[in-house]
């Protein structure tokens, strides 16, 4: 995985809008997940999810780095520890987004409730844009994509459609430290918009 440092990736950000920020190639995409160790250290050496991981429940991707830096808080919440870094196939993770049903009643659509209500019970992709977040953790006004994933979606998540797993850990744990109010020193992965194939 490619690096670059976070003052000069926000060059090519966009400050506002819905956006899938992501470190991605021509064939796959990464997005993140944190875990505790049990779970991690099974995924890391099946390069696969099991063991202690639940496919019972949604589980939440996340392409978007930061995001997931906000949400484990750089890897010092409970249970969240280990960060992981999933490289997906770029046509899975299209297809996800082509069946993902929105969370939340999406304004101005035209939709019934009840319609929606209907196509949410019966998908098992849940796409949600929520607000960004600086790496301090002060949202932002530009909204990250996450993913929950369910039932034969997270299947095939969990089995078959992922390229590597890698696990991000030490590296956020080093990189915490120059979470300071410049973030001059602070490295990420490289991330740019990403358009679905």
């Amino acid at each position: 995985m490619e690096y670059e440092y976070y003052i000069e990736q926000l060059k090519h950000w966009p400050v506002t809008g819905q956006h899938i920020l992501a470190n991605y190639d021509r064939d796959s995409i990464v997005v993140y997940q944190a875990y505790r160790d049990e779970i991690a250290d099974y995924a890391l050496s099946h390069q696969c999810f099991g063991g202690a991981f639940s496919y019972s429940r949604m589980s939440w991707i996340k392409p978007n780095f930061l995001w997931m830096m906000f949400r484990s808080g750089w890897a010092t919440k409970p249970g969240q520890e280990r960060i992981l870094a999933v490289r997906l196939r770029r046509t899975f993770f299209d297809a996800l987004l082509q069946q993902a049903v929105s969370s939340s009643l999406p304004a101005g659509s035209g939709q019934f409730r009840e319609d929606w209500q209907a196509a949410v019970k019966a998908s098992d992709v849940r796409l949600q844009w929520d607000p960004d977040h600086d790496p301090s953790g002060a949202p932002i006004e530009r909204r990250a994509v996450q993913l929950g994933l369910r039932s034969r979606a997270l299947e095939t998540y969990g089995k078959s459609a992922i390229v590597s797993i890698a696990d991000m850990t030490d590296f956020v744990r080093t990189q915490r430290q120059h979470v300071t109010e410049q973030h001059d020193e602070l490295l990420m992965p490289v991330e740019r918009i990403y358009v679905p194939g």
